[in-house]
């Protein structure tokens, strides 16, 4: 899939390094392979339970009546959590093995489409008042076609929420891996790291750019940036995640945007 989570994945606070690994394309980011184990993962660990999706729910505040799409959906967590506060939510994802477990979750009645983001969406011009695109952007290696779509499906003034591996995070983890020679902040690098969870394993193809390249095609697509976030985990994870949260209380892992879309 391109995924509606990504580090997601992770299950401490902070990067990890990456794996040394070649792989041809159609072995990576494969989500079909490994959907109810990643599902399982995410659910209620610190990274995504307790940081990412709080967040991104804080940013979107009262969702009571309006019209979201959920870009990269994944198995639904954020598309229930929206729901569940009124939101009438939409959702795609490219892969199949994820939408069906969030078939599983959110019912079989709800607007669930298989779709790439950085493709044509099946959706008209202006529907949408919000898009969420939590931890999905940095599957990328161009944003400009899917921030297009994103920017046409959205209402004039409607929001993009997105959630991204924080560039300056991905850069310390290439410094502390003694990679900065091939990593450098100020470029525009893919590399492959190695998930496990639940047993099983899956190579992961991931997009750094730093902060004023994100800026850069934000505002080239047509969007406005009102918020910039760093947030804190949710205040319940002092109590779920003690020893984490005493090592790091705050930490740089992903970095929050909310934009909005000018009028064209």
């Amino acid at each position: 899939m391109v995924s509606d989570e990504h580090q997601e994945h992770a299950s401490s606070p902070g990067p990890t390094s990456p794996s040394a690994v070649t792989v041809d394309p159609p072995k990576v980011n494969d989500y079909d392979s490994f959907a109810e184990a990643y599902t399982a993962e995410n659910e209620c660990n610190l990274i995504n339970a307790y940081y990412e999706r709080p967040a991104m729910l804080a940013l979107a505040k009262d969702v009571a009546g309006r019209r979201i799409l959920d870009a990269g959906c994944g198995s639904g967590p954020l598309f229930a959590e929206l729901r569940e506060r009124g939101a009438i939510v939409s959702g795609f994802d490219a892969s199949a093995g994820m939408l069906e477990l969030a078939r599983r979750r959110l019912g079989h009645g709800a607007d669930l489409q298989v779709a790439d983001l950085g493709g044509p969406l099946p959706y008209s011009d202006d529907t949408f008042d919000d898009v969420v695109a939590s931890l999905v952007l940095h599957y990328l290696k161009d944003w400009g076609p899917a921030l297009a779509e994103l920017r046409r499906v959205l209402k004039p003034g409607g929001r993009l929420i997105a959630s991204v591996d924080h560039p300056f995070a991905i850069n310390l983890m290439h410094r502390q891996a003694g990679r900065e020679a091939e990593y450098k902040y100020f470029d525009t690098t893919n590399w492959t790291e190695e998930w496990t969870m639940g047993g099983q394993s899956a190579l992961m193809s991931l997009w750094h750019r730093p902060l004023h390249a994100m800026i850069e095609a934000f505002t080239g697509a047509g969007f406005r940036i009102a918020v910039v976030s760093e947030p804190e985990p949710d205040p319940a994870a002092r109590e779920l995640f003690p020893e984490a949260i005493a090592a790091k209380p705050r930490f740089l892992c992903f970095l929050f945007f909310v934009l909005h879309a000018d009028q064209p």
